[in-house]
């Protein structure tokens, strides 16, 4: 593959959709179709990224037994999904600043415990940029409605054999599912 340019097609509030011109091996030109983060996506050195956009929150209660999930409805699929609370960084935050404000915002819940940064990884790879950094923990407090208008949040704590139940019978995000089936086993 030869990248040949970055064609930016539309802006939106929260994301950008992009064009990335490219060359196949069989030197046919082809059109690859992607959303950002990024409102200023200009080269193949920034579609990469360098720095991530949002956090993941991988938190048990005190005790270890449980895991948090939140079962939130996702405007994108029409429909409730199982995940882990998560949100964007701001500017000038941290990804622990930013993890310990999404939580309470989402949850009421306070990180006290940062046991793990895991990687950067991709949100979802096949469409986006954008970059994520787990913020692994444990959690504690009363759960209260979320602090947004805007989002459709019900956090519980799931047992291992809870957790088993809701992956046969329930939608996740896919790195929520496959943490979540490892965990429980």
């Amino acid at each position: 593959m030869e990248f040949k340019e970055i064609i930016k097609k539309e802006s939106g509030r929260f994301i950008n959709r992009y064009d990335i011109v490219y060359e196949t091996v069989g030197k046919e030109e082809k059109v690859y179709e992607i959303i950002s983060r990024d409102k200023n996506l200009d080269s193949y050195e920034k579609l990469h990224g360098n720095k991530p956009d949002a956090v993941v929150i991988i938190a048990t209660n005190e005790s270890e037994d449980k895991i948090l999930l939140s079962k939130e409805f996702r405007l994108a699929v029409g429909e409730w999904v199982y995940n882990f609370p998560a949100g964007l960084i701001d500017k000038g935050e941290t990804p622990k600043e930013a993890a310990v404000r999404e939580l309470k915002e989402e949850t009421g819940l306070d990180l006290y415990e940062i046991t793990d940064f895991i990687g950067q990884s991709y949100s979802a790879v096949g469409f986006s940029n954008e970059i994520n950094v787990c913020v692994v923990g444990k959690a504690r407090g009363e759960f209260r409605k979320s602090d947004s208008d805007v989002e459709e949040i019900e956090p519980g704590w799931y047992t291992k054999e809870e957790v088993r139940e809701l992956i046969k019978n329930y939608k996740f995000a896919a790195r929520t599912q496959g943490y979540c089936y490892l965990w429980s086993r």
